[in-house]
């Protein structure tokens, strides 16, 4: 089995499922606990089931006479619930065909069960509607005017934060270790490793992140992940894999630092620089230059992508894009990333 999870659902008026928050996803669960399962309806086949109260309290009993104590508080706890309570299995890492589906790899990645790109995703923008996300939680666009019109009446504010297809991050997930400035510019599926900190003005996609420790001060755009001790400055970007067709996968390794208003669309091996205001795409021509300054030719940047202990900056005098090697790994401020 590849995964599951219990999740508590939100549907609107008209039955249609808009989200589901699991509470403890389990990636490739121990034989007894999958076992376990079998103890629901459907047993512990692939798919997406409701549960009933009753089933919920066998499941409980099930889960903890095999010892997942944890697991088996999820259960209890959500008889009763307001809300549909569902068993999502996942029987492989196939492509998603139901929101439930969906949402459990979001979970996994912000749960860091899996790293950015290690999931298949083909179908996910297909299946996740767009959602109102509220100060009363998720609802259908649709019905915004009539529930806005009914808070006023009982003299209260429906807050809408956005209208989307992922919610932010820290509603379902909060990873262990992170600062975190925004919580709406981090979506569910970003990945934050221990140590991260995200700045007010820095943004992490889905299905994106950092391994952590490090300082995102700019965009962290879909399918890219930044290694450990790595710094991107204030409005910086990186191309993700959705802007360069869906094939293209930018990383940026350890000890890099990407200047303000800076950003790649090549990737980056381990510590390079990129000095502010330069943004290197694939096709930018770049002069390399020798250990003695003298230049050793020019080519596409494409061509230096994944390389390491390169710096990258422009020629203030012709304006051309330069590149030198660069052997002093970037140091982060230890008290500044603490996450004490």
């Amino acid at each position: 089995m590849f995964a599951f999870a219990l999740g508590l659902a939100t549907r609107a008026r008209n039955g249609a499922l808009l989200d589901v928050y699991y509470p403890l996803p389990v990636f490739k669960p121990e034989a007894d606990v999958a076992k376990a399962l079998a103890a629901a309806p459907g047993g512990n086949a692939a798919g997406v089931r409701e549960l009933t109260d009753r089933d919920l309290e066998t499941l409980a009993r099930a889960f903890s006479d095999v010892g997942a104590t944890e697991l088996s508080g999820v259960a209890r706890a959500c008889i009763g619930a307001h809300g549909p309570c569902l068993l999502t299995v996942l029987e492989a890492d196939a492509a998603i065909e139901h929101i439930a589906e969906a949402y459990l790899k979001l979970h996994l990645l912000s749960w860091r069960h899996c790293l950015p790109n290690s999931l298949n995703l083909d179908g996910i923008f297909a299946v996740l509607p767009n959602v109102a996300w509220t100060s009363s939680g998720p609802m259908a666009p649709a019905e915004l005017p009539e529930q806005a019109l009914r808070a006023r009446v009982r003299g209260e504010l429906l807050k809408v934060h956005a209208v989307d297809k992922f919610p932010p991050m820290l509603d379902y997930v909060i990873p262990r270790g992170v600062r975190i400035g925004d919580g709406s510019r981090i979506r569910l599926g970003a990945y934050l490793g221990e140590g991260t900190t995200v700045m007010h003005e820095g943004f992490v996609n889905f299905n994106a992140g950092s391994h952590g420790p490090g300082m995102i001060e700019g965009r962290i755009s879909q399918g890219v992940l930044v290694g450990a001790h790595s710094d991107l400055g204030g409005s910086s970007s990186t191309q993700g894999t959705l802007s360069g067709g869906g094939t293209e996968r930018i990383s940026i390794g350890e000890n890099c630092l990407i200047g303000a208003n800076a950003g790649t669309g090549i990737a980056l091996g381990d510590r390079c620089i990129i000095e502010a205001g330069l943004y290197i795409t694939a096709s930018t021509p770049v002069s390399v230059l020798d250990d003695r300054g003298q230049e050793a030719g020019t080519f596409k940047a494409r061509e230096l992508s994944g390389r390491s202990d390169l710096l990258f900056l422009r020629n203030g005098r012709n304006g051309r894009v330069e590149c030198r090697t660069n052997r002093k790994a970037v140091e982060l401020n230890e008290e500044l990333h603490a996450h004490n």
